[in-house]
């Protein structure tokens, strides 16, 4: 048994590089928590999220407010018990699944560093698959995002991320003068963010088909969700359902629908990984392919989200570029990038991650005892 003694949380804000641009929002900081908790047997476990106000209707306010419900819910209970402890969360506060799973991966961490495996191994899967991210074009003028996709293929990135959903017209734009600007071969992904009506979506990729794209991410509102089916089966682009499908419960239905032939998971959405490997699970029992993917996380929970891509046979892809776009990076260990953004996972027990203790030392911070 591993006994919670003491969980600390911290907050973490951090500036981009420059503004990321979604169709929902401009951003100009990751504004994540951090939490550490610490046990009975000398382990310690780390976890970090990024709450998103347009998507799971959390801030790092709320987040950081919450946590004292969670944190206090979890003391003297045992660490290594990850699906009590999961309902204990889930039973004192319905929804918040982004600090939610900044605990839910610091407990894998202390249950994985306790079995002696990295995390991967403990979730039952190998490191023998290749991990490659893409990286996103923010949205914004076309002849600039076609600019910026230009060197993205020249820092040596073989798959380019494109936001869109601001206005139909202009997005074909875009994709027409991104294509002029790195050719066709660099496979295309598109993330409409809930952007576009169904008419919209359905009109635009028919015309984006001859683009060499792989797929769209959430071309119409979470909420017509109903019609995601009826969109897959006129598109002749794969449609992948990100905000509509958060939990297990929201990925059976999708699958019930035959709404669509990708689902997008992240940890900040489902509450972490307990909940994120019952999504895979119905996935590859009906044929779904999963990217795994985040919000504006450092290299913390992305390794999370790491070691969570070699552990499902249905993740073909990620999406990992975010920690890429912080001025500063927090993390010791954890996932490192190649050129052309292949990923590697640590090797050792647990997460194989942690943040960097001076940068911690900076936080605001809170204890409980």
């Amino acid at each position: 048994m591993q006994q919670i003694e003491k969980i600390e949380v911290f907050q973490s804000r951090i500036p981009l590089k420059k503004p990321f641009v979604i169709s929902l929002e401009k951003l100009t900081h990751a504004e994540n928590i951090i939490v550490a908790i610490y046990t009975s047997g000398g382990i310690t476990g780390y976890g970090e999220c990024s709450p998103f106000k347009t998507i799971n209707g959390e801030s790092m306010e709320t987040a950081w407010l919450v946590s004292n419900y969670l944190a206090k819910v979890l003391l003297h209970k045992n660490a290594l018990d990850i699906e009590h402890r999961i309902s204990d969360m889930d039973k004192v506060i319905y929804a918040n699944s982004s600090i939610k799973s900044a605990f839910d991966i610091a407990l894998h961490d202390i249950a994985s560093q306790h079995a002696g495996m990295p995390l991967y191994a403990f979730l039952g899967g190998k490191n023998n698959k290749i991990l490659q991210t893409d990286y996103t074009v923010s949205l914004g003028e076309p002849d600039e995002m076609a600019a910026e996709a230009g060197k993205i293929k020249d820092a040596g990135f073989e798959i380019i991320k494109v936001k869109l959903g601001e206005n139909g017209r202009r997005d074909v734009e875009r994709i027409r003068l991104i294509r002029e600007k790195i050719g066709v071969n660099i496979p295309l992904r598109l993330d409409a963010n809930q952007g576009w009506d169904f008419e919209t979506a359905a009109k635009v990729l028919r015309k984006l088909s001859k683009y060499n794209i792989q797929f769209c991410e959430e071309p119409i509102p979470r909420w017509d969700f109903m019609r995601l089916g009826e969109l897959r089966n006129s598109s002749p682009i794969p449609v992948m359902a990100d905000e509509s499908v958060c939990d297990h419960h929201d990925a059976e239905r999708l699958i019930q629908l035959h709404a669509v032939t990708h689902f997008n998971v992240k940890l900040g959405k489902s509450s972490g990984i307990f909940k994120a490997r019952k999504i895979a699970v119905l996935a590859e029992k009906a044929g779904i392919l999963l990217q795994v993917g985040g919000f504006l996380e450092s290299r913390l929970a992305f390794t999370a989200s790491a070691h969570l891509a070699l552990s499902g046979k249905q993740i073909h892809y990620v999406d990992f570029d975010t920690p890429l776009m912080l001025e500063t990076d927090p993390v010791e260990g954890g996932i490192s990038y190649s050129p052309n953004g292949t990923i590697t996972v640590p090797d050792n027990p647990g997460l194989g991650a942690k943040p960097n203790y001076n940068y911690l030392a900076g936080l605001p911070v809170k204890t409980f005892v």
